[in-house]
């Protein structure tokens, strides 16, 4: 793997980062602690994971495997904060004091003083300014050495960024899904994300796995549409409107000897301003076909994909 800097930042990061959404979970810690070591061990550092990954429980699951590597090798980007719900689940949640217990409780399970970059996921009805506070408090104290936003619109993501310049915070990373079947803030978010000096982390760049053709006939029993925690994810990504996408991928795929999945990877991580492309295998060997997908794409497939793929085309 390559290493990149992070928009206009010092924060050099793998252009393949490891998700954890199903760690603890749909993948125990003795799956997750080899998914660790190959990731590692292929150059990988971008370490991706929020409080309410695997129902809560990916935050523990990485506290017991990071000592298995050196802390040094692994940039860990903590995304949002949460609280417990009434029912005992861990909800997302973009208050100030869920922020920071979040954080405090993750660093206290990861033994470690700092978190390498934390991104804010703002609510309607939490004040953005309130957000930021938390980021602020964590970044003035060196408990996260960068900031970032995630999932934010574009209105709420050029505010954040102009808030936080003023309070010389610079915001150094934007997250959110980017693939051949979602590209619909491609130009009201990344675009101006790229202009502000930020690092693009695509999460979801295979949409779930239905760009991998793994979905074209059939649901496969093992896979995300089956699981009944993770069916929600993939469900938006299996309209019928998007076959003339998945049908010019695979053409694309087959012309160069390739796999969709090594093409939609590589169309997504290798794309202007995207500084990782975050990948969510559930198995060592889903990472481990994901890590041999290398190669850039030739310029003229590249366009074609993003033509065929622009859902401003009719």
């Amino acid at each position: 793997m390559r290493t990149r800097f992070c928009g206009r930042s010092g924060l050099s990061v793998s252009d393949v980062g490891l998700g954890t959404l199903t760690w603890g979970r749909d993948t125990d810690e003795h799956e997750a602690e080899d998914m660790l070591r190959h990731f590692v061990d292929a150059g990988g550092n971008l370490i991706e994971i929020a409080p309410t990954h695997g129902d809560g429980a990916a935050v523990d699951v990485l506290g017991s495997l990071i000592s298995t590597v050196s802390r040094n090798q692994l940039v860990i980007a903590l995304r949002g904060g949460a609280h417990l719900d009434a029912s005992t689940k861990w909800r997302a949640s973009a208050a100030r004091g869920d922020m920071l217990a979040s954080l405090d409780d993750a660093l206290a399970r990861w033994h470690t003083d700092f978190v390498d970059l934390w991104l804010a996921e703002f609510t309607p009805h939490i004040p953005v300014d309130e957000t930021l506070s938390a980021l602020e408090v964590a970044w003035r104290s060196g408990r996260a050495r960068y900031v970032g936003i995630a999932h934010a619109s574009a209105w709420t993501a050029a505010s954040a960024s102009t808030r936080a310049a003023l309070a010389g915070m610079p915001v150094v990373a934007l997250e959110d899904s980017w693939s051949l079947l979602d590209r619909g803030l491609e130009s009201q978010v990344f675009a101006p994300a790229r202009s502000a000096g930020m690092g693009i982390l695509a999460h979801s760049p295979l949409a779930c796995g239905v760009l991998t053709g793994k979905y074209r006939h059939a649901t496969p029993p093992d896979s995300r549409a089956a699981s009944p925690h993770l069916r929600y994810t993939v469900e938006r990504y299996l309209d019928p409107a998007l076959s003339g996408t998945l049908n010019a991928l695979e053409r694309a795929a087959q012309g160069l000897d390739r796999t969709s999945m090594d093409v939609a990877l590589a169309w997504v991580r290798d794309a202007e301003g995207v500084a990782s492309a975050i990948v969510g295998p559930r198995t060592v060997r889903q990472l481990d076909q994901l890590l041999e997908c290398q190669d850039p794409l030739p310029e003229q497939i590249r366009t074609v994909l993003s033509e065929v793929s622009d859902p401003r085309v009719d």
